[in-house]
């Protein structure tokens, strides 16, 4: 239903790990509960949980990534990025590949000193299927709030209603030419990894760059709804 936030922990509130984790050079779960890090090749990270947000919104709390060594020149296969991880049970009400399958509709806030072009993308793991959507960071240093709308996927099959793995939301932060080569897949596809991240900004190109997220919500329907805060 419309309002209803399918992302875990998006305000960054829990981080039963803890909050702050250096040296990350490859993927897993950091600090803030559900959402993993996945790096393949593509420079050093620190991860924390900032007490940090944008003045008014209701939020205290952020997921910071930091650069801590850079990889200006990636090869082929280097990627980094911030994911959640979603179950088919928790997805049904989507009604994908049918013909009332329900448009999404994701917001959040996102602060970088890194500005340019950067991608969000959607893997659909049970068809092997995905979509991707740019939005700009505008201004350096500056929380800004960004609202992506994707049509609903009448193609391939539903999710599996299961608890097996379904869907990936995937922030990009870096991407060599695998990810980066083809035409970013701004409709629903087959997956081509060609397609994925066309146009990203490379947060890996300097040490120091670093990308800030919160609010992060994504619900059914096409319009973004205030953000459920519990």
């Amino acid at each position: 239903q419309p309002g209803d936030n399918l992302i875990y922990n998006g305000a960054m509130q829990v981080a039963q790990r803890g909050t702050s984790e250096t040296g990350i050079t490859g993927p897993g779960y950091s600090t803030a509960d559900r959402w993993r890090s996945d790096i393949s090749s593509m420079g050093t990270w620190t991860q924390t949980v900032e007490s940090d947000g944008p003045t008014g919104s209701g939020f205290a709390k952020s997921l910071k990534m930091e650069c801590t060594t850079a990889d200006g020149s990636p090869a082929a296969s280097d990627y980094v990025n911030v994911q959640q991880r979603f179950e088919g049970q928790d997805l049904q009400g989507l009604k994908k590949g049918t013909s009332s399958a329900e448009s999404l509709t994701l917001s959040f806030w996102v602060k970088s000193n890194a500005t340019g072009t950067y991608v969000v993308e959607f893997l659909d793991l049970d068809n092997s299927r995905h979509i991707s959507a740019a939005y700009t960071i505008v201004s350096s240093g500056t929380w800004e709030q960004k609202t992506v709308t994707l049509p609903g996927d009448t193609g391939g099959s539903g999710f599996t209603n299961d608890n097996g793995l379904s869907l990936l939301t995937v922030f990009w932060l870096g991407v060599g030419s695998d990810r980066s080569s083809g035409t970013l897949a701004t409709s629903w596809a087959a997956r081509d990894n060609a397609n994925s991240a066309v146009g990203q900004t490379n947060l890996a190109a300097s040490t120091s760059n670093y990308w800030q997220v919160t609010g992060v919500q994504l619900e059914a329907g096409s319009v973004a709804t205030p953000f459920e805060h519990k």
